[in-house]
């Protein structure tokens, strides 16, 4: 059986795919991608992202208001992401969660919006895709609130950069761990400690496209897509000490199981 991964984040509604999405998509599938989850971050590029998600076999969505953007969001915005998360193809909540390298929203309202994001993927027994930049702490202190309300918690921290205290807490709550292109980076050897200690069945790869490309192509491509996360996932590989294609198949299978998708 051919070897089959999964990009779990990416951001294919980003203008710089505008150009030529479908021969992005081609090399994707070439490169043995079988599906894409594209990500939202304001209502309208979660509903950029349920229509590419409707219009490619290989795409689903993700619909929420990433922290970040937030205080720029519009009122009615978080009553279109509650219609959004009913279609069809949309498979995650988020992304959501807190953002301190960044100040465009304020903390207060950041921590409001994660806590709104946490109760609707809850309520609508669907996975959460968190973002979470130099704010772990908080993060997890929000978390474990959650958790100790409703249970284990049903998604992935994405592009994780934490340390292993945090990925340990974040795991002792249900969360699956997503490592992107950082995870290759020359000066990466901490992350990729953490990496190392994330169990086979809780762990993702992305490509965050069209950021953070992956060595071996850094400096030579001028954007990440997610046929690059083979990259990213033979890293991992080598970090696990296992084959890259034993790591796309676990990695697959999390990611199909997570995201209730159908079978490669």
């Amino acid at each position: 059986m051919p070897t089959s991964w999964i990009d779990t984040h990416a951001h294919l509604d980003d203008e710089q795919f505008a150009a030529d999405l479908p021969a992005v998509l081609e090399r994707a599938v070439a490169a043995g991608v079988r599906y894409v989850v594209t990500i939202g971050t304001t209502a309208g590029s979660s509903a950029a992202a349920v229509a590419l998600a409707a219009r490619h076999p290989e795409v689903w969505a993700c619909v929420g208001i990433q922290p970040n953007h937030v205080a720029g969001s519009h009122p009615g915005d978080w009553d279109r992401i509650l219609e959004l998360s009913q279609l069809p193809r949309v498979v995650a909540i988020g992304e959501t969660g807190l953002d301190r390298h960044w100040d465009f929203t304020p903390f207060p309202q950041q921590e409001e919006h994660f806590a709104r994001h946490l109760e609707l993927a809850w309520r609508q027994t669907r996975p959460v895709v968190i973002h979470c930049r130099e704010a772990e702490a908080d993060a997890v202190r929000m978390l474990r609130t959650h958790f100790e309300a409703t249970g284990p918690i049903r998604g992935v921290m994405h592009s994780f950069t934490g340390d292993p205290a945090t990925a340990g807490a974040c795991l002792a709550m249900g969360l699956h761990i997503s490592f992107a292109g950082m995870v290759t980076y020359k000066s990466a050897d901490d992350l990729r400690k953490v990496a190392a200690m994330v169990p086979l069945d809780r762990l993702l790869v992305e490509t965050d496209s069209p950021y953070l490309t992956p060595v071996p192509l850094r400096g030579k491509v001028k954007r990440n897509e997610p046929g690059h996360v083979i990259h990213t996932g033979a890293c991992l590989a080598t970090v696990h000490g296992i084959p890259p294609d034993a790591l796309a198949c676990q990695t697959s299978g999390n990611a199909r199981k997570l995201f209730g998708l159908p079978e490669l």
